[in-house]
């Protein structure tokens, strides 16, 4: 109540933020859970609800997280400059102005993004202007109501938790009244502090991409594509990118062809889940198009849906990294470009059918915790030994990918070039990607994975999220179902526990996340999301048939939401599963 008395105080100028305070008088319950805590400042920076208080996305909590970032900046850098990238989401510009303006006013040099920009197209001006760091205003895939503040280090990647420890401590010091320093955003850059990043970086940025490509010449390229930025970023490049590389029949739906923060066809804008497709099957049916294409509004993930017969088969995040890491390994081989002792990297709730591939094929495959940081991570690791060039591909299983170290996230312009050379190359040849995802399934197993997140909202809620993992990992079960647990994983404390007695070691950082490895090769993964106040559940089945493996990650679906939402020590309550 001191903090929604202060904040009434001080944000009297702001007549958005003081409307909004003013609303919520005397409803306890509004106020506490915007003022229970902060916004916590991890490895993907601020994700929150937009809003005024303390636990919520605005100009005040911006600003007070660029200030502690400048600290931070000017601590460790002699000359310090960052680059600044927004998305379409609800006042993504104003916060990108108003991290600029503070870093201006900290004698931070600013490169500022003058329009709309893919998340990847940022993690290349970072390392293309030789930044000391970058910002994206974004909050991925969520719905409207939420907005998000990630902070790239200046090797292009997100931020070390380490770096994320000392920009926080920095954070906690700054009061986001009285300790934020800030100048007028035109003076800033009138006078230089602030300027807008060119045309010449974007068409760098591009041609980068393009490097990537696989598709040896003389292939049909003439693939009927609806491409859906779903009110996003993709706007900006994909389309471009496409037909330089030769895919014209490009069309997109108008519902979703602009900028649009509301996101009013598509309520919750992520290319994992059906709903935020329909628009963009729609279209497809009605032209007959072969593929579609849909990326999130910061552009650094791709769903995709092919024709199969006269309905579209949706393709999961897994099943298409599985195709392009197949299909990459097929062209660097015909073409003569596959590295000596090649190294693909995934997370480690991404499908283990990885694995038979990379040995196929002799990759040296990497795990990874979950995030596409840490797959940035390695590549930097294999730069710094002058060996960036055994990196073939990175992917997760929530539809990010990379295939070149150009920049250092999940790239979805990347992926969608590569999605559109690989269906034209399959196509050519007879086939679909659905046959071609057959055949994986017939010669490594039928790999099935179902992904459950259940929110915990409020301070009651992340209360008891933690009292769940911590029942869990107290007293982890022996059977899960029918099924011997041959081994549980506890990455915070870094050892795998097996059955038999052995224990090892885990050589990861420290990370919130228990694994469950069952008898007959399924795994289980839970861990509490890193940007939103959820508990994520990643089931992964094998069998000898689509049916049969579909039916057990049901039924262990089905076993976990009982423990989440049962009786025992394990259960948990004030959640809401939500997919």
């Amino acid at each position: 109540m001191q903090q929604y008395q202060r904040w009434l105080e001080k944000a009297a100028t702001n007549e958005e933020i003081f409307q909004e305070l003013n609303a919520i008088a005397g409803r306890r319950e509004e106020i506490e859970d915007r003022f229970y805590r902060e916004l916590e400042f991890g490895t993907g920076g601020l994700r929150g609800v937009l809003g005024a208080g303390t636990n919520r996305m605005n100009v005040y909590t911006v600003g007070k997280a660029t200030q502690g970032l400048s600290n931070y900046l000017k601590r460790s850098f002699a000359q310090p400059s960052v680059a600044i990238g927004f998305d379409s989401r609800i006042h993504s510009d104003l916060f990108a102005q108003t991290a600029a303006s503070v870093f201006a006013a900290n004698g931070v040099a600013v490169y500022l993004y003058p329009r709309l920009m893919p998340t990847p197209a940022l993690s290349f001006a970072v390392r293309d202007l030789r930044c000391s760091g970058g910002v994206v205003i974004t909050a991925s895939h969520n719905p409207a109501k939420y907005n998000g503040y990630k902070v790239y280090g200046p090797d292009g990647c997100q931020i070390t938790t380490e770096a994320a420890k000392a920009i926080q401590q920095e954070i906690d010091g700054v009061d986001p009244f009285d300790d934020v320093r800030s100048m007028d955003f035109d003076a800033a850059l009138a006078q230089g502090h602030i300027t807008y990043i060119g045309e010449d970086t974007v068409s760098r940025y591009l041609a980068a991409v393009g490097t990537a490509s696989v598709l040896p010449e003389g292939i049909d390229k003439h693939v009927s594509i609806v491409y859906t930025p779903l009110n996003g970023t993709g706007l900006s490049c994909v389309p471009r990118c496409l037909k330089e590389h030769g895919f014209t029949q490009l069309i997109m739906p108008e519902e979703q062809d602009h900028p649009d923060g509301h996101f009013p066809t598509c309520p919750y804008p992520n290319p994992e889940i059906r709903e935020a497709l329909e628009v963009g099957l729609r279209l497809a049916q009605s032209t007959k198009s072969d593929l579609l294409l849909a990326t999130d509004p910061d552009c650094d993930r791709v769903g995709a849906a092919v024709r199969d017969g006269e309905e579209y088969a949706l393709i999961t995040g897994n099943e298409m990294g599985m195709l392009l890491f197949d299909f990459i390994c097929q062209m660097r081989i015909a073409n003569g470009t596959m590295p000596k002792n090649p190294v693909a990297v995934k997370t480690i709730v991404t499908t283990p059918m990885a694995a038979w591939l990379a040995q196929h094929y002799g990759v040296e495959l990497i795990d990874v915790l979950t995030g596409f940081k840490f797959i940035g991570e390695q590549i930097g690791l294999l730069e710094k030994k002058n060996e960036a060039d055994r990196y073939i591909f990175g992917f997760e299983e929530s539809y990010g990918y990379l295939s070149g170290s150009f920049v250092r996230d999940k790239d979805a312009v990347n992926a969608s070039l590569l999605i559109c050379e690989m269906f034209a190359w399959y196509r050519a040849q007879g086939k679909s990607l659905v046959d071609v995802l057959r055949e994986l399934y017939s010669q490594y197993g039928y790999y099935q994975s179902r992904l459950l997140s259940f929110a915990f909202d409020g301070a009651e809620g992340f209360a008891a999220m933690q009292r769940f993992m911590g029942g869990l990992r107290e007293k982890p079960p022996v059977r899960i179902l029918n099924l011997e647990v041959t081994a549980v994983g506890d990455y915070l404390h870094s050892f795998i526990q097996h059955a038999d007695g052995c224990r090892e070691t885990i050589a990861l950082p420290a990370s919130n996340v228990l694994r469950f490895w069952l008898k007959g090769g399924s795994q289980i993964v839970v861990r509490p999301s890193g940007t939103e106040p959820k508990l994520k559940v990643y089931v992964t089945t094998v069998a000898d048939t689509r049916q049969a493996s579909s039916e057990l990650a049901a039924r262990l679906a089905d076993d976990f939401e009982e423990r989440i939402h049962g009786k025992g020590e394990s259960s948990a309550s004030g959640c809401d599963k939500q997919g």
